[in-house]
């Protein structure tokens, strides 16, 4: 059985993603901190943190991984017509932080949330380096959907999105999914599968492919396009 590595915290190395468990899926390494050093070197390989208050810190690459490519996005039919239709405004960047706190509170099925006060201030210093971005869903003055995640080289990693009314997440998703293509954006991460992606046009692949493709697209600059985003209607 493969034991899980504890990180030493003089250094940003990471064990290989292909010694991650199988069960609990994708679970590599224990400790180390939330320094914005080692959470770039971490998503660079394909690793992310997720654990509740509590516990200690926990890093995963999960097999398979799932992920969207802006040409595979998907929009059916009917949430076309809701978005020619719709009175819902999309903005990037506006309002990290209650973008943050949102996708924090408890969901229907949990109280529980692995976005801890730690990760709130560790994402909040990656926003303001310019790496952590969010798309803002209003409905008039009021904050009903959103999404966060990180912009590296020609990836986006998503980390959590919320939604207040019906298809809040969906359109800025979307939105941010077109913006991104825009911008020459090569691959989101989606983490792991759900519904609400698969219907967007999410799949997955090895956690080999995936990290191969963070290799290359990770170190293919792209120019900053977040302070470019308009906030926009639904096209």
């Amino acid at each position: 059985m493969t034991e899980l590595r504890w990180l030493d915290p003089d250094s940003l190395d990471f064990p290989p993603s292909s010694e991650a468990l199988a069960s609990p899926n994708g679970l590599l390494a224990v400790g180390g901190d939330l320094a914005p050093a080692r959470l770039i070197a971490a998503y660079r390989r394909g690793i992310f943190p997720w654990y509740e208050e509590g516990q200690p810190l926990l890093w995963w690459s999960p097999d398979p991984r799932t992920v969207l490519t802006p040409s595979t996005l998907h929009v059916s039919r009917s949430m076309a017509k809701f978005l020619r239709k719709t009175a819902f405004r999309v903005t990037f960047d506006t309002d990290f932080s209650a973008v943050l706190r949102a996708c924090a509170e408890p969901r229907d099925y949990t109280d529980a949330t692995w976005i801890t006060a730690d990760m709130r201030r560790a994402y909040e210093e990656l926003h303001r380096r310019n790496i952590a971005h969010s798309v803002e869903v209003w409905d008039g003055t009021e904050l009903v959907g959103g999404l966060y995640g990180l912009a590296l080289g020609k990836v986006f990693f998503g980390e959590s999105m919320f939604s207040r009314r019906s298809n809040a997440s969906k359109t800025g998703f979307i939105s941010l999914v077109r913006e991104l293509e825009r911008c020459g954006c090569e691959l989101i991460d989606c983490q792991m599968p759900t519904d609400h992606l698969e219907s967007l046009g999410a799949t997955t692949i090895s956690r080999a492919a995936f990290v191969q493709a963070l290799d290359r697209l990770c170190n293919e600059q792209i120019p900053s396009c977040w302070r470019n985003m308009p906030a926009r209607a639904q096209d």
